[in-house]
This record gives structure tokens, C-alpha cells and sequence, in this order.
């Protein structure tokens, strides 16, 4: 039995059980939230579906419900405003969550937890602060669906399968982002080289990829969904639901999360993105990738800039 619990059951909150029954990830689906009666409808709506997709037992609970939970995802909090960055939430979505954190540890505590709620690194670091759950069981969505955005851009440009682009976004989630080109390849031809790389006569391939449009797509991409229909949370939901399938298949695969530095590109004491192991024991491990000088003094900025907003926050 795969058991997931989900806290909060807004438009994110609830895709992603959608997302969990409809693949079979798991097995059994915990919703709740403050507003119990869309807690229960919502999983009264999933569960009707389910015969079509196999056997999935969702329903509506409290955190006593969450026990022998293998998974606990946490949704809940202020959605963000057309407008209105990630980080202007970040008291708000913290206090939210230092109301939600005894009450569910007390009842999962040996639960992997999946910080979905923004702004995502900080509220990572708050839930490692003041848990006491081991942190390779604390993981923040991050920069996985930044990643994703990033490899469908370079795909798209080429014409190309996402599974050959190999490219990564570092940092925070949000504007102070880095996107490290030394690294990132198409089939191990460096991006920037491919184009020049590629022969079939009589085919026309893009010239050199555009850096500066595309990380402007990375960074754009959530403020242009919100601005046309109000929310994210089809793409950030499969993102979460694929770190679910890692852990509970407990196949180690590398992705691009939110975890607590110490010492990694000498940052300490935050909580950002890098390339991190995950699998049935959590982020276990991180994986440094050779990064440029001026790569890594970007990473740090990205670093310093959370640090000003943990500084200015209550935790």
C-alpha cells in the first residue's frame, strides 16, 4: 500500500490527488483542510472516477488520519495574485504552516514531507527548522518544474524528445533563479554547440538557441498562466506527483528540488535547488555539478536574496 496524505485542497492540492489516482501512484489518498466540506467533496469526486483507473481508496480526514502515511504533501496557504511575486507570501505561508507542522508531525513522523506551498524554499526551511523530521525527509518541489519548463523550451526550439535535453535550473524558485549553461546538452553536445553539430541535408535547424528568450520562458512562465487563467497547478501537480513515483518506487533518480545547505558551493543555512538524489529514503544525497565561477557566484546571489527574506520573516 502507497499511502499519500495532502494538506490543502485548493486547485493544486486537488489535481494532485487526481493526478495520484488516475496513475496509480497511490493507494490510498488523504485529503484534508481547514474547509472540510471541500475536502470532501473533492474526494468524493476523484473517488467516484476511480473504477475506471484500478483500485485507489481517496477520502476527506483529519491528521489522525495521516498516520502510516508515506508521503505527506503540503498545499495549503494564500495562492499567489496576478502580480504578485512568490515571496510577498512568505509570513502569511509561513505562519500557515507553523499552525499545520505539530499537528500533522505528531500523527506522521515518519512520513517523507513535499513542500508544494510558495514561496517554496522558505517555507522548506521553516518546516526543517521546526519539525524535527530528519531533513533528507524535508523536500521542496523547487525548481523541478523549472527544470521541466527549461528542457520543454530547448525541445521545442530543436524539434527534439524532452529526454535528450539534459539542463537544469539551480536556486530559488523565483526570479533569482540560474540556469547553468556549462552543463546544460542535448545527447552530450552542449547546447549552444548543437546546431552546429546537426547534419541532414536540405533540413534547416534553428541557429544557436536564444539564451536570454529562453530564460526569460523559464522565468515567466507561472506569472503568464496566472495572468491568463488565474492559478498554476496542472504542471506543477504532475512535477509533484513525479518525486511521489520516486519515492515509493525506490528507484534513485536525480532531480531538481528544494533541500537545506550546508557548505554545498559554499552556501550554508538556506534552503534552494540543486541536483539532489531522491528515493525511498528521501533527498538523500546531492549530486555538484562543475559550474562556472560566474555560475556559482550567481547561485550564491540567489542564496543571499532568499536569506534577506528568511531575515525579514518570523520563523
Amino acid at each position: 500500500m502507497n499511502k499519500v496524505t495532502i494538506i490543502g485542497t485548493g486547485s493544486v492540492g486537488s489535481t494532485i490527488a487526481y493526478t495520484l489516482a488516475a496513475t496509480g501512484i497511490a493507494t490510498d489518498i488523504v485529503m484534508i483542510d481547514v474547509n472540510v466540506k471541500k475536502a470532501m467533496g473533492e474526494a468524493l469526486d476523484i473517488r467516484q472516477g476511480t473504477p475506471f483507473f484500478g483500485s485507489c481508496s481517496v477520502y476527506a480526514g483529519s491528521y489522525a488520519d495521516a498516520k502510516d502515511s508515506d508521503i505527506v504533501i503540503i498545499t495549503s496557504g494564500l495562492a499567489r495574485k496576478p502580480g504578485q511575486t512568490r515571496l510577498d507570501l512568505a509570513q502569511t505561508n509561513v505562519d500557515v504552516l507553523k499552525s499545520i507542522i505539530p499537528q500533522i508531525t505528531k500523527y506522521a513522523p515518519e512520513s517523507t514531507y513535499i513542500i508544494v506551498s510558495n514561496p517554496v524554499d522558505i517555507l522548506t526551511y521553516t518546516f526543517c527548522k521546526c519539525s524535527g523530521i530528519p531533513e533528507e525527509r524535508i523536500i521542496g518541489s523547487g525548481t523541478i518544474l523549472d527544470t521541466a519548463r527549461l528542457r520543454s523550451r530547448i525541445a521545442e526550439y530543436y524539434s527534439l524528445n524532452q529526454q535528450n535535453i539534459h539542463a537544469y535550473v539551480l536556486g530559488e524558485h523565483g526570479d533569482s533563479s540560474i540556469i547553468p549553461w556549462s552543463t546544460a546538452n542535448i545527447s552530450n553536445i552542449p547546447v549552444q554547440e548543437y546546431s552546429r553539430s546537426f547534419v541532414r541535408p536540405g533540413i534547416v535547424i534553428p541557429p544557436e538557441i536564444n539564451i536570454q528568450e529562453v530564460e526569460d520562458y523559464v522565468r515567466k512562465s507561472g506569472a503568464r498562466v496566472i495572468e491568463r487563467k488565474g492559478a498554476t497547478y496542472y504542471a506543477v501537480s504532475m512535477s509533484v506527483c513525479h518525486i511521489c513515483k520516486c519515492i515509493l518506487s525506490g528507484i534513485d533518480t536525480t532531480m531538481t528540488v528544494s533541500t537545506m545547505l550546508h557548505g554545498e558551493y559554499d552556501i550554508d543555512d538556506v534552503c534552494l535547488s540543486l541536483l539532489n538524489v531522491v528515493g525511498h529514503n528521501g533527498a538523500h544525497s546531492k549530486i555538484m555539478l562543475p559550474l562556472s565561477d560566474s555560475e556559482v557566484s550567481a547561485l550564491q546571489k540567489s542564496a543571499e536574496s532568499l536569506k534577506s527574506i528568511i531575515k525579514q520573516t518570523k520563523i
